[in-house]
């Protein structure tokens, strides 16, 4: 009964790994997809999105911001930023901030 228990322990936990490595990959085609072209790969922005004023995730501001502001920021847009309401689920914005976060 013990091996029991131990062995579906196991197979959870691989299972799990799975399923999250499977989720970062998919919020990193998210990200290459939609924000890319102006934050860049390594966030710090590309030419195009300097022109119209994107942020470099890496900077202090950006870093510092609240994840509920950074959230609203991109389900409404900011700036010249347009929104992603319509575009993404509010699960894919969440999973795409850890991403962003991921950057520095």
């Amino acid at each position: 009964m013990r091996f029991l228990v131990v062995r579906t322990a196991v197979v959870t936990a691989a299972l799990a790994l799975g399923v999250g490595s499977a989720k970062a990959q998919d919020t990193a085609a998210l990200y290459k997809q939609k924000c890319q072209v102006c934050h860049g790969p390594d966030g710090k922005g590309t030419a195009v999105g300097m022109k119209v004023g994107t942020k470099d995730f890496h900077a202090p501001d950006v870093q510092k911001m609240a994840d509920q502001d950074m959230f609203e920021a991109v389900k409404n847009g900011k700036g010249k930023m347009s929104a992603y309401d319509k575009k993404i689920t509010d699960d894919q914005i969440k999973d795409l901030i850890k991403y962003i976060r991921s950057l520095k």
